[in-house]
Order: C-alpha cells, then structure tokens, then sequence
C-alpha cells in the first residue's frame, strides 16, 4: 500500500485505519470447531496452551506478548501484503486487540467494542455503553480504551466512567454491567480488565489530579458479583483499615496523606500466575506526585510504585516490591510484568520481569518477591544503582528537588517504558523493550508546600513542577535485553520518543509500529530490518498475530493515541 503518509494521515485523521497483514498460509484447523466452556478458556490463556488465538491483551496469563506460531518466517516475509482494512471514526484508537475463534475484538474511543471477521474484516457488530454520555466529568481525562478481556466466551471492558461490562462475544449483547468507582469521583478506567479462573479483575486511574485512593476489584466472570477487593495505599486510621496489610502500609505514611487519597492506582499492569494462584499489581505514582506534600516528606508510602502479590481467590496479600520508595517523579510501577522461569547461576528460578517507568530493568523471584537483579536499560540521572542487599534505590544527591532546588531527572514523567507492551521470547531468551528516553526538571517553585490544597475541577497538580527542557525533542528504542545477565544484546533507534508495543513469535520475529506510520518486523536475534510497511497513520497500539482458517495475521489498530 504505497502512497503519501501525509496525504494518509490526515484521511485517517477522520477514519483512522485498522490495518491487517496477511501471508499466504497452510491448511489448519476450522474456528467452527470451537467451544466455550472454561477448560477450552484455560487452554487458550495458560501460558503453555494452544497458539492460534490471541485471546487475552499479553496473549497468555503471563503477559510475554510472545506467540508459538510460525507460518510468517524470515523465509517467506517478502510475501506479507495488505488483507484488509477498516476505516475507524475519529476517536482515541490504541486498544490491543483479541482474537478467538476467528473473531478480531476491539475498542476505540470510549469503549465502543468491535467485533469483526477476522479473515475478512467483515464487521458483525459494535457495542456502544455511552460512556462518554455517562462519564460526567470524569471524561476530562478521556485516555480512551487500551485494552479487553475474554472469557468463557465474553468479552470484557471497562468505561471511561467506571463500569465493567460483559458482552456476549457472539451477539454483541450486554450480558452484565457493574458499577466499580464512584460516580462523583475522578477515577476513571482506561486499561484492559483481566480474566482468569472464572474471575474477571480491573484496576482504575485518577491520581494524577484528583485525590484518589487505588484499588482492584474481582468478579465472577459469568455473573458480575463482586468477590474481593484489595486497597493498594491505606485510607484514614480513623476509619479502621480492611486488613492486616493496610495496617501494615499505614506505618509507612505521615501525615494526613488520606486527605490527598495517595494513589497507588492499578491504572494498566496485572499479571495472572497460573502456577502459583496469585496475581501481580503493578501499582502507580503517589497523588500527588510530590513526596513533601502528601506524605510530610516521610516514609516509603506503601504500595505506590510496587509491584503486589495477591492470592487470586481471595485478593490476600501475600508479597510486594517496591520500585521507588517514597516515589515523587511520577515513576510509577504500572508498566506490563511478565513471568518466565530462567536458568539463574545454574539454578531454575521462577520470576517476575518488569521494565517500570524508573530506567531499571527489574527480575523478581515470584515465590517470595526477593530482588534478584536490577540494571538499567536506558540512560539514568536520579539514582546510581539499585541495592541487591537492601533492594532500594541509591538516589543521587539532589533529586528530591525540595528547598528551592531543581533536578533534571531522566528518565522524565513519561518514563523510560510506559504502558506500550514489552515482550519475551522463551526462545531467544531476551525481551524486547520499547524504550523511551526524555528528561523532565522538577522543582517546588511556587508551590506552598505547607498549605498546598488540589485545584478543582479535575486539573493536573502534582504539587511540584515538571517541566520539559526545551532544548530536547526526546528520542525512543528498541531495545533487546538480556534478562539473566541484564545486558543489552542490541539496540534500534525509533523515531521520536512514543512508538508501539512488541510482540514476539516462535519464528524469531519482533513486530513493532512506529510513530510515523510504519509497520516493522525485525530479526528478533540482531535487530535486523526485515519488512516493513506504510500504513499512513501513527501505528502506536500493540500489535497482535493470529492463525484464522490455515492463515496467519499480524494486526495493529493506527491512529495516533496514548
């Protein structure tokens, strides 16, 4: 599909294009032999499960956005050509789709749910919650929708105004609706809901600029009924706290922080482990963002910037690793966990891998949380190195900014990696980053730190400022890392500093699309070059790859989003 991306861009700036990439494939299996009930759910999710579907927003519980299939090779990849595409409205477009049963789901906007061929790009239905109608003024932060869930034939997605929906995956309908926020708050829901083990779980956003206290909640999947709900940051002593854990984070605050909610929204990471029955949250920034004002100061203000090990049936506490103690850069920990099992020192460790916003590349031993080894993957300024005794953080000198101080801390507020997926490839044993590099400075000027109080009407205030140095354009990678040895294989530069998430297949490619409209495989051994195409429109959602009726797609949403 050749022509101006100028020319396209501003087509797609009315109908943003949906683009799907076929090559020419071999016999397989029909999708009209598929069932529904929860052990083919398990089958297509379980990290170990069949292939074909990309049936959850990592493709599996574990969130490696890794693909077994191999049909589009480093052989045939000169083959690859436009199968179809979908003229979009004009909304925020940057959903990671699903595809089950030879069904391609995706949202744009504020939810509005597609459900389309996908072999042919046939549209079968759209459902529309308006939400926009109902969001009130939580529609001031409109992110829009970055992701869905599936199970047991359902698809699942949360509203700008802060309902989870089921909707049957064949008719469109609504199955069932449940409130999850308040009504009259700010928190709102842009990331994709999680299913698993006939539970569907979803976290909110909102601390930003409002004063929000973070929680997940989890429902059964077939019927919408709550079953636990877990607080990631304690609320007001004087009101009791709703578990041993809370109790225990409190001790870690000063102050009257539940006058300013602190934060700690599940805004976009949760990863199921299977194995293990647990579920990870990777929990946001501090509301707000300045340590001085919301906490005095004081204490590492648990559980912002961690990642939170919770018993899947239950939502018990069970661990937690905190990335930024006393976090104030907005280097929140909600970026996309994966687990794998690595040879470590000749021993068999069964870990957690996360890239936060922070510029360390962090790998977790899910037992039990313990550090095995952090090293950062971009340029750092704020600390030297993490701790493996301590597991903290060694800060520079100054970095807190207070006192009238400045800090140029890089990475900045959009982070070294932000919610655009990494991915890992259990055969080349590297993960494959989009890797951010841009600065902000961060200062208390004019900000009464003593009587600082949140402006109304849903306005970003972080209690501090950050500005962004105008002597810098900001620069992105991708980047290939090695997780054991925490070293870096290989290095592309990408163009400005926000590009797509990656996946990864079994034939050794890494997908990614670019900022400038561009749709790239790479060699995912050196980063080699080896297809790439113009789809004339910022191609910065994740990307997925499916096997429909013998053929294999790679589909990417296009539209510039965030």
């Amino acid at each position: 599909m050749e022509g101006n991306l100028r020319n396209t861009h501003r087509l797609v700036i009315i109908g943003l294009l949906a683009l799907t990439i076929a090559s020419v494939g071999l016999a397989g299996c029909s999708r009209d032999d598929a069932d529904h009930d929860d052990e083919i759910a398990v089958d297509r999710l379980q990290d170990w499960g069949g292939g074909d579907d990309w049936a959850a927003f990592g493709r599996t519980y574990g969130e490696q956005h890794f693909s077994p299939l191999t049909q589009i090779n480093a052989d045939n990849i000169d083959r690859l050509g436009l199968a179809w595409f979908y003229d979009l409205g004009p909304e925020n477009s940057v959903t990671g789709p699903l595809e089950v049963d030879g069904m391609l789901y995706f949202a744009t906007g504020y939810s509005l749910v597609h459900a389309m061929d996908a072999a042919t790009g046939e549209l079968k239905w759209i459902f529309d919650p308006e939400a926009a109608q109902a969001a009130g003024r939580k529609l001031r932060q409109g992110w829009g929708s970055r992701g869905l869930g599936w199970w047991n034939g359902k698809i699942y997605t949360g509203t700008q105004d802060g309902r989870l929906i089921a909707i049957d995956a064949k008719t469109g309908q609504q199955v069932w609706s449940v409130m999850t926020l308040d009504a009259d708050d700010y928190r709102f829901i842009s990331g994709p809901p999680r299913a698993f083990d006939g539970k569907v779980i979803i976290g909110h956003g909102g601390a930003d600029a409002a004063s929000t206290r973070g929680y997940v909640t989890a429902y059964d999947a077939q019927t919408g009924e709550q079953l636990w709900r877990f607080f990631t940051v304690p609320g007001n002593p004087a009101d009791g706290f709703e578990n041993d854990a809370m109790a225990m984070a409190a001790q870690t605050w000063a102050g009257e922080w539940w006058e300013y909610g602190g934060g700690g929204t599940v805004w976009n990471a949760m990863t199921y482990d299977q194995e293990l029955n647990q579920i990870y949250l990777g929990t946001g920034n501090g509301a707000p963002w300045n340590h001085r004002v919301r906490s005095l100061g004081q204490g590492d203000n648990l559980f912002l910037s961690s990642i939170v090990a919770l018993d899947a049936d239950t939502g018990d506490y069970i661990w937690h690793y905190q990335t930024n103690p006393g976090e104030s850069w907005d280097y929140n920990a909600a970026m996309d966990m994966q687990i794998a099992e690595l040879e470590i020192d000749g021993a068999a460790r069964k870990v957690l891998m996360t890239a936060p916003k922070n510029g360390f590349f962090y790998v977790l031993d899910r037992l039990d949380g313990s550090l095995i080894s952090a090293k950062p993957y971009v340029p750092i300024s704020w600390a030297t190195e993490i701790d493996l005794e301590t597991g903290r953080p060694v800060e520079v000198p100054g970095v807190r900014y207070g006192d009238g101080g400045s800090f140029r801390v890089v990475p900045g507020t959009y982070g070294a990696h932000n919610w655009l997926p990494m991915s890992y490839s259990p055969r080349t044993k590297l993960v494959y980053i989009p890797a951010i590099e841009l600065s902000n400075t961060f200062s208390e000027r004019g900000v009464d730190i003593d009587n600082w109080v949140r402006p109304p009407d849903n306005v970003l205030d972080a209690g501090a400022n950050a500005e962004f140095p105008l002597d810098e354009k900001g620069a992105s990678a991708l980047v290939a890392w090695d997780p054991v040895s925490q070293t870096q294989r290989w290095r592309i530069p990408t163009p400005a500093f926000w590009n797509g998430g990656t996946f990864v297949t079994a034939s050794d490619l890494v997908v990614q699309g670019h900022i400038d409209g561009s749709f790239n495989v790479f060699s995912a051994h050196d980063g080699t070059k080896l297809w790439s195409f113009d789809a004339g429109s910022p191609a910065v959602a994740p990307p997925i790859t499916y096997l429909v009726d013998g053929t294999q797609y790679m589909t990417v949403l296009t539209g510039m989003g965030t």
